[in-house]
């Protein structure tokens, strides 16, 4: 096999670069170069790459450790707003996040969130029937625990943890639960 001194770049079948198929003379690769450094190449990519893994799951660590942290609390309402029976929406600790606070009787008052655990649709209050109503799946909530009754959901609504201070109601914090 000859290889043509002319052209700084030999091809594999040996022929000189104005004989080559268009695709090779766009990407010409050395064939004595082609193995060289190819293990130390990968090995940095690698070695690159899981460095950004870990830097992302470190800023992921550290978003999560600042989020507890922060002291989250959020008037909702004035006790004296809502009548039993009566929910109210809002939005907690962001908001991106929907909730719900339900007075179900003169001295009890539950927040959950209101996207069904199943496949991110709204809740509905059924204050009647004392549950929660996802009407995109026919999913149900036990209104005073959360927990799914029927339907898709197979986990229970995030509930939102309350305080009651001088006759207003303060959302604090969230409460992940896994059943």
């Amino acid at each position: 096999m000859e290889i043509d001194k002319a052209s700084p770049t030999s091809f594999p079948d040996g022929r000189p670069e104005s004989a080559q198929p268009k695709w090779r003379q766009d990407f010409p690769i050395d064939v004595e170069a082609d193995a060289y450094g190819a293990r130390r190449d990968f090995t940095k990519f690698m070695v690159l790459t899981s460095l950004a893994f870990v830097c992302g799951q470190v800023w992921i660590a550290v978003q999560s450790i600042f989020r507890r942290r922060q002291s989250a609390k959020q008037r909702i309402a004035a006790v004296d707003d809502l009548d039993i029976g009566q929910a109210v929406s809002f939005h907690f600790p962001t908001d991106r996040d929907p909730c719900l606070l339900i007075r179900s009787a003169e001295h009890e008052f539950l927040a959950y969130s209101s996207l069904c655990t199943h496949l991110m649709c709204p809740v509905r209050p059924d204050l009647e029937h004392n549950h929660l109503h996802c009407p995109c799946h026919e999913g149900y909530f036990d209104l005073a625990s959360g927990r799914p009754t029927a339907g898709p959901p197979r986990r229970p609504l995030p509930r939102i943890t309350l305080l009651i201070d001088s006759g207003a109601i303060y959302a604090t914090g969230v409460e992940e639960r896994l059943s």
